[in-house]
């Protein structure tokens, strides 16, 4: 997976298939757009693109007071490469940017620079400032300009929508393992483990648990994990850092202690 940093600086992308969205979780409806995405591109014999923005539009528009993120760009970039998309755009979102209509975006960025053939959205996605790129507007704007418009039905899960929003409220009161249904994979959180066990450099705007201990799979991932790539663990979170991981019963006592361990960067799956 190619991975661009502002629209300035992408190559070149044969028959762009392109979705746009903060892709916050990359949840099951995200999959679900992803899905059909990569299916688009094969048949129109091109190439996925998913557009997203850093840092989160909310936190630049002044409506990001108490936001928690399910994932950090990272975690993002690596659960888009997992869905098989071909091209990450991370756009800087800035106020300058936020400030661009719905026409001038596809203009000067879809069309113009990319070359898009297809833009992909969900049921009800809204584009461009004050959201007035709506889906009567894109398709308006899709004949004008000669593209595709592909629209995605709302994904629910145990007939309740999937979304970022509804996905944060279960992590954020402890249920997850509903969140991970939601997701289509155990929530996680990443950060180099100190040699007191001590989950150091945590993105300060990830989402964490409610205080207390959990039960996690804890995978190394740099260094390279070798054979010490999964082992059950525990981790407790406070009402102030330090987050703090322990062996689990069936850990051997010594893991977390052990050089293959300190100083290692760590993703805790909660279980």
């Amino acid at each position: 997976m190619r991975v661009f940093n502002g629209f300035e600086h992408t190559a070149y992308i044969p028959r762009p298939v392109v979705t746009i969205g903060s892709y916050d979780g990359v949840h099951r409806g995200h999959r679900e757009i992803l899905s059909h995405l990569e299916a688009l591109a094969r048949a129109r014999k091109g190439e996925s693109v998913v557009v997203t923005f850093h840092p989160h539009p909310r936190l630049v528009l002044g409506r990001g007071e108490g936001l928690r993120l399910l994932t950090t760009l990272p975690e993002k970039l690596e659960l888009l490469e997992q869905a098989g998309i071909d091209n990450v755009i991370v756009a800087p979102f800035t106020e300058s940017f936020s400030r661009l209509g719905a026409e001038e975006f596809i203009r000067d960025y879809l069309v113009e620079t990319l070359h898009l053939d297809t833009l992909a959205v969900g049921y009800n996605h809204h584009l461009g400032h004050n959201q007035q790129g709506d889906p009567g507007s894109l398709e308006r704007l899709a004949h004008k300009f000669g593209f595709r418009l592909e629209k995605m039905p709302q994904q629910r899960v145990d007939d309740r929508k999937v979304s970022s929003t509804v996905i944060r409220e279960l992590v954020s009161t402890g249920r997850l393992e509903e969140a991970a249904r939601y997701l289509g994979s155990p929530y996680r959180i990443s950060g180099t483990l100190s040699p007191q066990g001590a989950l150091e450099g945590v993105e300060p705007l990830k989402l964490l648990p409610p205080p207390g201990e959990y039960r996690v799979s804890l995978r190394r991932v740099l260094p390279e994990p070798g054979d010490f790539a999964s082992i059950p663990a525990i981790i407790e979170i406070r009402e102030e850092p330090p987050v703090t991981i322990q062996p689990g019963q069936d850990c051997l006592c010594k893991a977390l202690s052990g050089a293959p361990w300190q100083h290692a960067v760590v993703r805790a799956e909660f279980q």
